[in-house]
């Protein structure tokens, strides 16, 4: 069976010397090479979606790929698909770096300017641990589809636009219809989950930038169970200490949240800081909120070109999340959606803002009345993104069943969905 090699290569020149040399190899099949670690990551999760079949043996990955930095690009696709082996090719062959990669994930090492026989040899080595991993574990297998849940950022196109009722919302809505939720307040400086929800914890997200190898004992003594159930990894309380948290360990850490939970809310608030920008990055899901005004609106797009520019995410990737919304204003979601360029949910958040006052002002926004039409419409949200876990008779229905009327879910007795 021929060995399936997908290069990751950011330079024109390189993709071609080493495309040409993976064409040379005997029982090779390159496929298509990508060119960032964005594409990287969506090709192997959209190939692992549709059969384990299709996983390629073998990922190439360069040196100066980018946006994410190599070694923890090699880090992301261990974790997330642990049976494809991961060559890093560069020009730094030190054994110090050859140490590095090892653990970071990689599986072999090739050195710049490349050499057939070494390439060869490695992938051949590389492609025969991947085989033997897979047969190992045993073909179907859950480790094959990418290890962990689902990740969705909600950012705000400007602050005030209701960012983190809506990332707290819909982590209720996952953990209450069953499925293990943490909600972690990417908000560095100026976060808010914890005064929303009224909890205090000495732990924060700073606790686990600088640890290296995030075990689940240490990220379990930095979450704060709710009450509701969900997992809060909360802001720091001094706002400063907000910059030890670098884009690399945001990225450990969402990785580290993404294999212990099945959803994984981030509020990335307003402001976009090298954490967040991993976050939204990494995310399956990027929501940006806006409130159908003028300044909103023009922040949202805003934030969408930065992104686009930054090499975050695509316009055609973020999901727009309209707060506030009114059948009497002029600004309409379908109109948003053509000025950002961008999708807009199907579900538009109403403008009751009398109904969640109370809760605010009290810190219980958990204990919004169910048949309130603001929480409705974010639980309903979590339904459109598919976030909750339905019941086998809602699935016949084709809908979402609420709690006494409501969109709202609860768990059921027998604790499944």
């Amino acid at each position: 069976m021929p060995t399936r090699i997908l290069p990751a290569i950011g330079d024109a020149d390189a993709v071609r010397s080493i495309t040409t040399l993976l064409s040379q190899l005997p029982d090779a099949e390159p496929v298509a090479p990508v060119a960032d670690s964005t594409q990287l990551v969506d090709t192997l999760a959209r190939l692992a979606a549709e059969s384990v079949d299709e996983l390629p043996e073998v990922v190439v990955v360069h040196e100066r790929i980018g946006p994410v930095p190599a070694l923890e690009l090699i880090r992301e696709v261990a974790l997330r698909f642990p049976a494809v082996g991961v060559i890093l090719v560069t020009s730094d062959a030190s054994p110090g770096l050859f140490q590095a990669a090892m653990d970071y994930g990689a599986r072999g090492l090739v050195a710049l300017p490349l050499s057939y026989e070494e390439l060869a040899s490695r992938v051949q080595a590389v492609a025969q641990w991947s085989a033997g991993v897979r047969r190992h574990l045993g073909a179907g297998g859950d480790v094959f589809t990418g290890v962990g849940g689902t990740v969705v950022t909600v950012s705000g196109a400007k602050g005030g636009v209701g960012t983190t009722l809506t990332a707290i919302q819909l982590a209720l809505a996952a953990q209450a219809s069953g499925r293990s939720t943490a909600l972690v307040d990417m908000d560095l400086q100026t976060g808010d989950v914890a005064s929303y929800l009224d909890v205090q914890f000495r732990r924060s997200v700073v606790d686990l930038a600088a640890i290296t190898d995030i075990s689940p004992r240490v990220l379990a003594d930095a979450v704060f169970r709710h009450d509701t159930g969900v997992a809060l990894l909360l802001a720091p309380a001094e706002g400063e200490r907000g910059e030890d948290v670098t884009d690399r360990a945001a990225r450990q850490i969402v990785s580290a949240l993404r294999s212990r939970y099945e959803v994984v809310v981030i509020d990335c608030g307003a402001q976009l800081s090298g954490a967040g920008a991993a976050a939204v990055e990494m995310a399956d899901r990027a929501l940006l909120v806006t409130t159908p005004d003028v300044v909103a609106v023009r922040g949202a797009k805003r934030v969408v070109r930065m992104w686009d520019r930054l090499q975050v995410r695509k316009a055609e990737e973020t999901t727009i999340v309209v707060n506030r919304h009114t059948r009497a204003t002029e600004i309409q979601p379908p109109l948003i959606q053509k000025i950002t360029g961008t999708a807009v949910a199907a579900t538009a958040i109403p403008a009751h803002f009398k109904e969640l006052q109370g809760a605010v002002d009290a810190g219980r926004v958990h204990e919004l009345d169910s048949k309130g039409a603001v929480k409705q419409a974010l639980w309903g949200l979590a339904g459109e993104l598919g976030l909750v876990k339905a019941s086998e008779g809602d699935r016949k229905a084709g809908r979402l069943r609420g709690d006494r009327g409501a969109v709202s879910l609860r768990r059921r007795k027998d604790g499944g969905g």
